[in-house]
């Protein structure tokens, strides 16, 4: 069985509410931390592709706000964003949750991860 990974920052308060709750629920994972292991280009791809990079970058976040409004300006396409998701990790949206090579789920909802872990059965 392809284990559940969760991407993410561990010091993140929305990832360590979802790590609460799949430990609470007993649903067994592994963490993949962005800040001491990074992230590869053909994962963002991947990511890319099943849930555009739209999703993935979060406008929303402090890392985001801080950027220099060219550097906002200039991520308009997959191509961009992946290269800033790259250089700065902390704004992609967290947690993500990949099983196999799927992502599950994107951030943090409990009513949404219910839906998720009981129709995967994960």
């Amino acid at each position: 069985m392809t284990a559940l990974m969760v991407y993410g920052i561990k010091n993140c308060n929305t990832v360590k509410s979802a790590i609460t709750w799949l430990r609470e629920n007993e649903i067994e994972f592994e963490f993949h931390d962005y800040k001491s292991k990074g992230i590869e280009e053909h994962k963002l791809k991947e990511w890319c592709k099943q849930v555009g990079w739209e999703v993935l970058v979060n406008k929303r976040g402090t890392t985001w706000r801080q950027l220099d409004k060219k550097i906002q300006d200039n991520v308009t396409n997959e191509k961009t964003a992946i290269t800033l998701m790259m250089a700065k990790t902390s704004v992609i949206k967290r947690p993500l949750l990949e099983k196999g090579k799927k992502v599950s789920a994107i951030g943090f909802d409990e009513a949404d991860y219910l839906k998720v872990f009981k129709k995967n059965n994960l």
